[in-house]
């Protein structure tokens, strides 16, 4: 069975995120009573348990944006503690003149591989979490994206289809940095329309070489784990930039919603292994255990 790195999940403290306190805030996933709840390091090991999992990789999970080391050394005591997860991405704020100071605080956790500054716009107010369309253009966040390259670190890029071209700016103006696509482009347009457009800015954004997309999110949109609608998505998005450029990751607990981890492994495993073993160890394992050097 090919050994799986989960490149994208979150354990959280409820008193820790914003977004989880108080009244209910509408979020891009929907209705979210079920995770309004700690999300520990125990549980998340509970739900990889007998599913291939052997590394995985931790993504900032939106604390209060002055806690962002806070966050990395929370994560980092329960690697310390437990040993999973094995890499972090942590949190800092690419429009202030110079982000270097916020990354200076974080390089002594030694799980750090990368930073993400959500930057995704939509039509649609419950799809925005970025304050206007245009960030990836911004002079000051390329300026800092691209110092990134200092630390060794990379960028979880999260955009829509419609951002891409500035997103395709962004990667261009920083070539020494890795861009980690999130949820292979997050296609939320299901119209034949909405794949065509998809399909253009994603062959645009996988030109630049410095690219990597993340296979994870799928049921953002759809709310469910649709092995039918994931294989689709994984194999087009493979097509484009090839599997040596593709990853996984779980997006648990937000997937939790819907589905249970082994359903959700057996979704990937079912889009992956019938294009046969090597891309199938490469999505899983290899190109992750790659980009954020896990040995």
């Amino acid at each position: 069975m090919t050994p799986i790195i989960d490149a994208h999940h979150h354990i959280w403290r409820r008193a820790d995120l914003p977004w989880l306190d108080g009244p209910m805030q509408p979020r891009i996933f929907g209705p979210y009573e079920a995770i309004r709840r700690d999300y520990p390091i125990g549980e998340f090991l509970a739900d990889i348990a007998g599913t291939g999992v052997t590394q995985s990789v931790y993504v900032q999970a939106n604390w209060a944006k002055d806690r962002f080391e806070d966050e990395v050394a929370y994560v980092q005591q329960a690697t310390d503690e437990t040993g999973f997860p094995q890499a972090i991405v942590g949190y800092a704020d690419f429009l202030v003149p110079d982000v270097r100071p916020q990354l200076d605080r974080v390089t002594k956790y030694r799980g750090m591989r990368g930073l993400r500054m959500q930057l995704q716009w939509h039509e649609n107010p419950q799809y925005r979490f970025a304050s206007g369309p245009d960030l990836a253009r911004n002079p000051t966040l390329q300026a800092n994206v691209a110092r990134l390259a200092d630390y060794g670190w990379s960028f979880d890029l999260q955009v829509f289809a419609g951002q891409m071209a500035g997103a395709t700016e962004l990667a261009a103006s920083a070539p020494k940095v890795t861009f980690i696509l999130q949820h292979a482009g997050m296609l939320e347009d299901l119209s034949d329309d909405g794949r065509d457009r998809w399909r253009s800015a994603m062959r645009r954004l996988a030109a630049q070489p410095n690219v990597i997309a993340k296979l994870s999110a799928l049921g953002t949109f759809i709310h469910k784990n649709d092995p039918d609608h994931i294989a689709t998505v994984v194999r087009e998005t493979i097509d484009i930039f090839g599997v040596e450029r593709c990853l996984f990751g779980s997006n648990f607990p937000v997937e939790k919603l819907w589905t249970v981890y082994a359903d959700l492994i057996a979704a990937y495993r079912g889009a992956l292994e019938p294009l046969g073993e090597a891309t199938a160890r490469a999505a899983l394992h290899d190109t992750a255990a790659r980009v954020y050097r896990l040995n």
